[in-house]
């Protein structure tokens, strides 16, 4: 039931007295009369809530509300308005009232036809007892242009209010859900309803924000996103300039004014159309469809002077769509139901009924189209989809344009670019691998990323952890992937689709930091290249040209490793030329690469090995041995060469003899006195036991270079390092033999015969100091035969006693 306003004489004079305070205006919060107004354009009908806009020739139907019985009644005086100088004509003029001057005469009913000419529409709703039709006509034709002003001014301002009141009621409604959302809800509102709000009141603690934004609505005021500086200035300027801004015309709805100062000229303007007569009441619509609730900020008269309620209606004009448009850094959207197109400029798409049937035209690949139907929701800040995308007639990223009505006009909106609900497929780089010690930007390409609502990391078998990511284009993502404190390992990447998509799962190695390349020196001749630089481990092989060279020896110091490169082919590396320039790929880890500039140096001098001799080590109570081939060198053994140089190189004992054993690079630095001696200036003497130099495991080829002032020569061979089993005795009884020692675990095989015919193998990890072989012929061997682990082409020959 409507309340209307009581006619008290007190009221009365509170109102009159009311006009004469110069003071800022009261809320617009009293309650006034009730209309429902609906407009007829090219035989289609709407409320007017649903009209931004007036044209020529709209029929206008405008009932009153009948008030409860025993109260005051009112009449309605309508007037088109034409311009600041032009009078409007009687015939302008309609009256409920008075039937000779309106279509249609129906108690509080009027029908209007809006004139050719006319620019403005304003309603006069004053008491029957009191209020004189001809009064309000009078005054406007005395003052055209203040009415024109005050019609646009209170349009604007009901259009303000709805803003304003749209951005307190869902951000009350907020507070009730979550008072933790207050402060990111009320800064999307801001954008979405252009909206300034007082900053000092998202630092209060969280259950006051909200109190702090909405417990003074003239704190809140309206930014005007096409003209900032408008809205800057009215909060604060004097009426006169007041007057001259609003009339500057700006680029459609979508500008606006402040409401408080809207509000406060106004009252300004309207006190200066006072008489004797009448007092004119400005009156805010709040719109409901064809439901208008008229709001009041003074309280009505109904004695002389009376009370005239002035309602502003929109403009008679060409229809101005709203200029909508995309959000910023908006990439693909997802075409699935609860979806949100971002979308700002106008922000009464969110405050009124203007905009309707809107929905995204989605546009496949091959021509077909869809209507996907979407709301607005300032909450949000965009339209949100209310249907999903089908899956058929379908490919790939999706085109999508914005459409709809604004009042009786189409219009069309943003484009957007949309992913397929259903698409969800991932994939990283082919052989691609994270780094532990650092943050990892990870590039995956696929379809559906407006889609991803979440992408998780799980390291081995850890919780999942969220990560950091963002769209890269239209088919890629990039995702941020934070291993500082990780070790290497697996990790499984899960990429989150939209609801009833399967998720996308990537599983990647997580590696040591890839090394760091110094250089890659090679001589022409050189039978293999070495690799100088960092965590040289990683590097799984390196192409220089055509030929292939995988890693060998590896020797690492506190400033570089060096890797030695063995070619696939020794004879494609020794026939590169001295100074051809290559660029050598090298491959590591995970199939990551460096590529590093290589340039054959001219061949390097080979030692000449003149003489070598190996004098056994004997142990008490351990059988002496016999090593063939005869180039086979015990690890316990002292082993003394001697080598010479170019001629035209003399020895000077400044030089550094490096000896090298086996495949895993073991290497020992020799120099004068301390394993090295010079015969004369030509001659030099190497003496070494290869266990004591290379250590207790060190077995393989034995080789050696010269490293003098810097530079090295080649590596010549010396023989092979191999390690023997200790064998201290054998005993025999009937068929069967025993064979006692320590270290039995580096042979084998054992026999009694060099061919091996009747062998008794050493199974690998064997710890025990004895093995059972048997008897030739029931005697006791005149020798043992062993054949070594480390070189199984390698024969011991043990003499027994």
């Amino acid at each position: 039931m409507p309340r209307y306003l009581p006619s008290l004489s007190l009221v009365a004079l509170l109102a009159a007295a009311a006009w004469r305070v110069e003071a800022a205006p009261a809320q617009f919060d009293l309650v006034g009369p009730r209309l429902d107004v609906a407009v007829t354009h090219n035989g289609a009908t709407l409320p007017l809530a649903w009209v931004p806009n007036l044209s020529e020739g709209d029929r206008i139907s405008i009932k009153l509300d009948s008030p409860p019985a025993g109260t005051e009644k009112f009449r309605i005086v309508a007037s088109f308005l034409r311009g600041a100088v032009e009078r409007p004509p009687h015939d302008w003029f309609f009256d409920t009232l008075a039937g000779k001057r309106h279509d249609k005469q129906d108690g509080g009913t009027l029908s209007l036809i809006v004139p050719k000419g006319a620019q403005q529409l304003a309603l006069f709703i004053l008491p029957v007892k009191g209020g004189s039709s001809d009064a309000v006509a009078s005054a406007v034709r005395k003052q055209p242009g203040a009415f024109v002003r005050a019609v646009q001014d209170l349009n604007q301002a009901t259009l303000d209010r709805a803003r304003l009141d749209t951005f307190l009621n869902v951000l009350l409604e907020a507070e009730r859900q979550d008072p933790s959302s207050v402060s990111a809800t009320s800064q999307i509102l801001t954008r979405s309803l252009s909206i300034k709000l007082k900053a000092e009141c998202l630092q209060q603690p969280v259950e006051l924000q909200a109190a702090c934004l909405t417990g003074d609505r003239e704190t809140l005021l309206f930014a005007d996103t096409h003209s900032s500086a408008l809205a800057d200035t009215l909060a604060g300027a004097p009426t006169d300039l007041a007057f001259q801004l609003s009339a500057t015309p700006q680029a459609g709805y979508g500008s606006y004014s402040s409401y408080i100062g809207v509000v406060r000229d106004i009252f300004r303007l309207f006190g200066a159309f006072q008489s004797t007569q009448l007092q004119f009441v400005p009156a805010l619509a709040r719109m409901d469809d064809s439901r208008l609730t008229l709001l009041l900020n003074t309280p009505l008269s109904f004695a002389k002077p009376a009370s005239v309620m002035v309602v502003g209606l929109p403009a008679i004009e060409a229809a101005k769509p709203p200029p909508l448009r995309k959000g910023e850094d908006v990439g693909l959207v997802c075409a699935s139901a609860g979806s949100v197109l971002p979308v700002e400029g106008a922000p009464l798409v969110y405050a009124t009924r203007y905009a309707r049937d809107v929905r995204i035209r989605a546009t496949g690949s091959g021509g077909t189209t869809v209507d996907l139907p979407a709301h607005a929701d300032p909450r949000r800040g965009g339209y949100v989809l209310d249907q999903s995308l089908p899956a058929a007639g379908f490919t790939g990223a999706v085109a999508g344009q914005l459409r709809g009505n604004w009042g009786f006009t189409a219009f069309d909106g943003p484009r957007f670019r949309l992913s397929r609900p259903m698409a969800n497929q991932w994939s990283a780089p082919a052989d691609a691998s994270l780094v532990i010690g650092r943050t990892n930007t990870l590039a995956l390409a696929g379809e559906g990323g407006g889609c991803v609502t979440g992408v998780t990391m799980r390291r081995g078998d850890g919780a999942p952890q969220p990560l950091t990511w963002k769209q890269d284009g239209e088919r890629g993502l990039l995702v941020d992937v934070p291993l500082d404190k990780a070790a290497p390992g697996t990790v499984t990447l899960t990429v989150q689709g939209a609801a009833g998509a399967a998720p996308a799962t990537l599983s990647l190695p997580a590696l040591q930091e890839i090394g760091r390349l110094d250089a890659l020196t090679l001589s022409a001749g050189d039978d293999n290249a070495l690799l100088s630089g960092s965590r040289l481990d990683q590097v799984r092989e390196v192409r220089l040209g055509s030929v292939l060279l995988r890693p060998g020896a590896l020797t690492r110091s506190d400033r570089a490793d060096q890797l030695v490169l063995a070619p696939a082919d020794p004879a494609a590396l020794r026939a590169l030329p001295a100074g051809e320039r290559l660029t050598a790929e090298v491959r590591f880890v995970g199939d990551r690469r460096k590529t590093i500039a290589v340039t054959v140096a001219p061949a390097r001098p080979l030692p000449v090995i003149l003489h070598k001799s190996v004098a056994p080590a004997v142990h008490a109570g351990v059988l002496p041995v016999t090593l063939s081939p005869d180039d086979r060198i015990a690890q316990d053994a002292r082993f003394t060469f001697a080598f010479r140089l170019d001629p035209a190189t003399p020895l000077t004992g400044q030089e550094t003899i490096e000896i090298a054993a086996g495949e895993n690079g073991v290497t020992a630095r020799l120099t004068i006195g301390k394993g090295y001696d010079l015969q004369d200036a030509a001659t030099g003497i190497v003496s070494f036991v290869p266990g004591e130099a290379l250590g207790g495991v060190a077995h393989g080829p034995l080789r050696v270079r010269i490293l003098r002032d810097g530079s090295a020569t080649r590596w010549a061979p010396l023989g092979s390092v191999v390690r023997l089993p200790e064998v201290r005795g054998i005993a025999c009884s009937g068929t069967r033999c025993t064979v006692s020692g320590d270290r039995l675990f580096l042979a084998q095989a054992i026999a009694t015969d060099a061919t091996f015919t009747t062998a008794q193998p050493i199974p690998d990890g064997f710890t025990a100091t004895a093995v059972d072989l048997p008897a030739p012929g029931g005697q006791k061997p005149a020798q043992l035969f062993i054949r070594l682990r480390d070189m199984p082409d390698s024969v011991a020959a043990v003499a027994v006693p």
